[in-house]
């Protein structure tokens, strides 16, 4: 049976313990992670740091500055590098960046978003306001986004910013010119943007080329879904020098593991991989959309990214049961605020496994309308 909606995807240990099976025997929609990877550059690159050497990351403390792990990201960003702090993944990161709102006054969170903002926040008892998107159709444009985010009747006392890029659940990508004028309204902006690499065309919108003017701006990113390594956990923010300082000063010594600072530098340097799994968004998200469009009783919603929100005519937890017992994962979406039990998130795998899905949405929508 489906309990309370975890707050993210990919809790594969405790649904197989749920479901008497064990965690490989489960087909995973909730979690949004490239399917075939990870990539041979990951691989070799750990194979490099298992090796006998005697300053293995295994065998040593990891370098407490991080120099070369923040040089390799800030060449591949060309941004400076006391521009860049590492973390134990892209939520560590929102966790300090939280700390920072809370300084700064009340944050504004455009809703349904990724709850893990709200939770970083309650970390220090900060103030937050809600800002409900119109899911009718999903027909937002990036200019009504923008216009909704600078009204001031609307926003209140909002002086931080969080924003998703692209937009998590929906899928919705925001260029860069209708973000950028946000940039003067509030004190800090974070952007959230560990799915645009995957993106095609996504890089172009990003905000990180801004950064350098506008110390209010701070970027998140995260190698989990680009290269499939949600266990290594490896993330990073990109921001105004000071700021990271003091992140640095706040938190506890070597969060990143010495593996993880290994092999950072040969995946940024993976340019091959990343048009792969671009071709791959493209091409498959595409034909998963048509598919879902397809099925009597989903409406799914045009995603630039590697997952698809989609919304059931009638209540879909009885569905998600039905895929449970088939040992099916997938997002359900009662964790974004403002979506319930008609919403889910479906993640974008290969085509075999997106027809099994598929196959399997089509015969529990089939039963629960006799």
């Amino acid at each position: 049976m489906v309990q309370i909606p975890p707050r993210h995807g990919g809790n594969l240990q405790q649904a197989a313990a749920r479901l008497h099976c064990r965690p490989d025997q489960l087909l995973d929609f909730s979690a949004s992670l490239v399917p075939f990877g990870p990539p041979w550059s990951l691989r070799w690159a750990l194979a490099q740091a298992l090796g006998p050497a005697a300053a293995s990351p295994l065998v040593v403390y990891p370098d407490r500055s991080y120099g070369q792990l923040r040089g390799a990201i800030a060449s591949h960003h060309r941004v400076d590098p006391e521009a860049v702090l590492p973390g134990n993944g892209a939520a560590e990161l929102f966790t300090w960046a939280g700390r920072e709102a809370a300084a700064e006054g009340l944050s504004l969170l455009p809703v349904p978003g990724f709850v893990d903002y709200e939770r970083a926040l309650a970390c220090w008892n900060a103030g937050f306001q809600r800002l409900p998107l119109a899911l009718n159709g999903w027909t937002a444009k990036p200019a009504d986004f923008t216009a909704a985010l600078l009204n001031p009747d609307a926003l209140g006392l909002g002086s931080v910013l969080w924003i998703t890029n692209p937009h998590n659940p929906t899928g919705q990508l925001w260029s860069r010119a209708s973000l950028e004028p946000l940039l003067e309204r509030y004190a800090l902006v974070i952007v959230d943007e560990a799915f645009l690499p995957l993106v095609p065309g996504g890089e172009a919108q990003s905000l990180l080329p801004l950064v350098a003017q506008h110390p209010q701006l701070l970027v998140i990113r995260s190698l989990t879904k680009l290269f499939a390594l949600a266990g290594l956990r490896l993330g990073y923010a990109i921001g105004a020098p000071a700021r990271l300082a003091r992140w640095a000063a706040w938190r506890d010594p070597w969060p990143v593991n010495g593996l993880a600072a290994a092999v950072a530098a040969p995946l940024l340097k993976d340019d091959r991989w990343q048009r792969r799994v671009q071709r791959w968004v493209a091409k498959e998200g595409a034909w998963f959309f048509k598919e879902l469009q397809g099925l009597g009783g989903l409406t799914p919603f045009p995603s630039a990214a590697n997952y698809l929100l989609v919304r059931g005519e009638q209540p879909l937890l009885a569905l998600q049961e039905q895929l449970e017992q088939r040992r099916i994962l997938v997002r359900d979406c009662r964790s974004f605020v403002g979506l319930d039990g008609h919403w889910l998130r479906l993640a974008l795998l290969d085509r075999r496994r997106n027809q099994t899905l598929l196959s399997a949405l089509k015969g529990a929508l089939t039963s629960s309308h006799r």
